[in-house]
């Protein structure tokens, strides 16, 4: 039984379209927003605090969204709010020219991002629970959708009128999105006890969920060092407008939409969910190393892209991986914990390519970041343990 008797027919696709809102509003700002904070004199530190703090404020809330989810079964609500903070974020930034509020609008927009949460579990909860690996699939695909469509339009926009038009498209899209996110459809399972302090200790030790969280920080460190930190720095070196900027990260982030597509619903049925990710995070690491090797904007491009196709591989799958053995009453804590332990990644990621711009190069941090990534494959390949894949258990 569940919390509505009528499943509308329009529930998945108004969801999908308040998703890719969403995240549409969400990074518009970030194919410039490194460059606009170093434009206002930000150091490469500050602005990788800056770029960080976006990750580090979900570190801290997405633990408390997923339990305060799974104890008063309000997922839409956390959605609705959701919205309104990255609206808030995106207006607030266009109406400051001060470092220190943009550190704390980005901190609001963290905020923000961290009721992804429930995005995922009220969407996983339209499917059976042996669909979770497709239903996060179909679900990411929005996610990165709407974070394409944002960065281009953000950066392009940007470059035809002035830095603050990427936060005012920000704000508008949210707005629109916060409108569609009151009539989503609310679905729970009546019978699902109410998560409790012993639940959260035991979702908190369940070793699968453990090891894809750590795997997840090691991956935002790759995508926040480069894609949405310092890679837009970087092409600026090449020569990049704002709009070279955005395209770059747009092109950096639609294959991630069609790798999420394959890999979530096709390739983890075929080789086996383990090999995806390990083929992910090589991907995604040997092209971070080629970034400071790469003297032609469109090469650099080239690169990301492959990288992005990498991280969509991944990405479907660890989240997948969290939660498809859960009991539905504590998906959304075990989630909770899942992106609260990622976030470490977001912010320590830009942090560090920051730190490594001043100290050393960023073609350095570009190298490091790389190799990381390789590592992480070989971990992947350690502390992965899975179900053989159909057709292979027996051999």
């Amino acid at each position: 039984m569940t919390s509505t008797e009528a499943t509308p027919k329009y529930r998945i696709p108004l969801f999908c379209i308040v998703t890719l809102l969403f995240w549409f509003s969400m990074y518009t700002c970030v194919p410039i927003l490194t460059a606009y904070v170093e434009f206002l004199g930000a150091s490469h530190k500050m602005a990788g605090l800056i770029v960080g703090m976006y990750g580090f404020s979900q570190m801290l809330l997405r633990i408390p969204v997923g339990i305060m989810s799974d104890r008063f079964h309000k997922r839409r609500m956390f959605i609705v709010f959701g919205l309104l903070f990255t609206t808030l974020a995106g207006a607030g930034i266009l109406v400051s020219q001060s470092v220190t509020w943009i550190l704390i609008l980005r901190a609001l927009a963290g905020a923000a991002a961290a009721t992804w949460v429930d995005f995922t579990i009220l969407f996983a909860s339209y499917y059976r629970k042996e669909e979770t690996t497709k239903a996060i699939g179909t679900i990411t695909v929005y996610n990165s959708l709407g974070q394409m469509f944002g960065i281009l339009v953000g950066g392009w926009f940007a470059d035809l009128y002035g830095w603050e038009w990427s936060f005012l498209i920000g704000a508008i899209v949210g707005t629109l999105g916060l409108a569609g996110s009151f009539f989503l459809v609310e679905k729970f399972d009546e019978n699902a006890q109410k998560i409790t302090m012993n639940g959260v200790i035991e979702v908190a030790r369940d070793r699968m969920l453990i090891v894809v969280s750590f795997l997840a920080i090691l991956f935002q460190i790759l995508t926040f060092a480069t894609v949405f930190g310092f890679t837009p720095v970087y092409a600026q070196m090449l020569g990049a407008t704002k709009l070279d900027m955005g395209l770059l990260t747009f092109f950096s982030t639609f294959p991630i939409a069609l790798a999420a597509w394959i890999g979530g619903r096709h390739l983890s049925a075929k080789l086996g969910e383990k090999n995806v990710v390990i083929g992910g995070f090589i991907l995604t690491g040997i092209f971070t190393v080629i970034i400071p090797m790469t003297s032609h904007l469109w090469v650099l491009i080239v690169t990301q892209a492959i990288a992005g196709f990498g991280r969509g591989l991944a990405t479907p799958i660890l989240m997948a991986l969290s939660i498809k053995h859960m009991d539905s009453g504590k998906r959304a804590t075990a989630m909770g914990f899942y992106q609260a332990i990622y976030g470490l990644g977001m912010f320590l990621g830009p942090l560090f390519m920051g730190v490594a711009g001043d100290l050393l190069t960023l073609q350095q941090g570009f190298v490091i970041v790389g190799l990381l990534g390789c590592l992480s494959a070989w971990l992947a390949y350690r502390m992965i343990r899975t179900k053989p894949v159909e057709g292979t258990a027996k051999a």
